[in-house]
């Protein structure tokens, strides 16, 4: 059994779940709780939640702020503010799906989570974070197709369309999730009840199964590849042509896939500390950043927020009247 560092706040719960164990004769294959060791150890890191927590405000107030404009902006109705308004709302689920649990853990101290709601946790945020890279496609698609056929784009590019590659990613993020999800149900877990990261994190969940996890990697390898690789492919092979035109959505893009692709083709090789820590902010930011970047880029959202400011001048001093 692997324990924590001598000391830590979590080692007293770790150790009545295996002494419980040992005098039950009994191996962990459901235990009863996993321990989420994440930042513990790192000096300082009170500050850095309060980081996190700052992120996350904003990430709600600025994708809430695309959602209602496009909403209540009846020009917003093109088949691109389809796509903006799934990646604010996806972004958004993203962002309550795994900031506030995070910081529940480390900020209150609760560092235990039972194996039905780690299994949950990691559904939504895995779900919700595969919906963010497959949001991109579609928007690369609806913004590659406005360019190469700026006279047929309205025939080309419908509503249906949009919303049945969107529905279709949907189904599809959610099928392979659960798939991966699902097949860590198999496992025992009898080495460690302790999760190396700072959420329940797929890699370092199935790791710490004693009986086979061919199946876990290969699903794991899968996700990674078609979450990752292939949208990536795609997005930088559609926008060769129309580089210039296209910064906006590939800063999107960059901001997405640079870090989280980076952390896991070096994670191996570069400090515990450092993965959690990038993994974190890879996680937060593009929330944060997705809503400032089309409110910056995007000239139509821009006029909608003046005439919703002018709506609310207009009911306050209404009201004051």
């Amino acid at each position: 059994i692997t324990f924590v560092n001598p000391g830590s706040p979590v080692q007293p719960l770790l150790m009545e779940l295996l002494n419980s164990a040992a005098e039950n004769n009994i191996t962990f294959v459901r235990p009863a709780y996993f321990i989420i060791s994440g930042f513990i150890g790192i000096p300082n890191i009170r500050y850095y939640f309060v980081f996190l927590c700052f992120i996350y405000i904003l990430a709600v107030m600025g994708n809430t702020l695309v959602i209602t404009v496009i909403t209540l902006d009846h020009t917003l109705r093109s088949p691109k503010y389809v796509a903006v308004f799934n990646l604010a709302f996806t972004d958004l689920l993203s962002s309550s799906s795994l900031m506030p649990k995070v910081l529940d853990i480390f900020l209150l101290n609760h560092y235990y989570i039972s194996y039905n709601d780690c299994l949950t946790f990691m559904f939504f945020s895995f779900t919700f974070y595969a919906m963010q890279a497959f949001n991109l496609v579609v928007m690369s698609f609806d913004r590659v197709m406005a360019i190469m056929y700026p006279l047929h784009y309205q025939m080309r590019v419908s509503h249906k369309l949009i919303l049945s590659l969107i529905a279709f990613f949907w189904l599809f993020a959610i099928t392979l999730i659960l798939t991966e999800v699902g097949l860590l149900t198999r496992l025992s877990f009898c080495k460690s009840v302790i999760i190396e990261s700072y959420f329940c994190d797929h890699g370092p969940m199935y790791r710490l199964g004693c009986n086979d996890v061919t199946h876990n990697r290969a699903i794991s390898g899968l996700a990674v590849t078609l979450i990752l690789r292939f949208p990536l492919a795609f997005i930088v092979g559609s926008y060769l042509k129309a580089f210039k035109t296209c910064t906006g959505h590939l800063s999107l893009v960059a901001i997405y896939f640079l870090p989280i692709t980076f952390v896991y083709i070096f994670g191996s090789v570069i400090h515990p500390n450092a993965r959690i820590i990038s993994l974190s902010i890879t996680t937060a930011l593009p929330p944060m950043l997705n809503p400032i970047i089309y409110v910056l880029q995007t000239q139509e959202i821009k006029e909608a927020l003046k005439k919703l400011q002018t709506r609310v001048h207009v009911f306050i001093n209404s009201g004051k009247g």
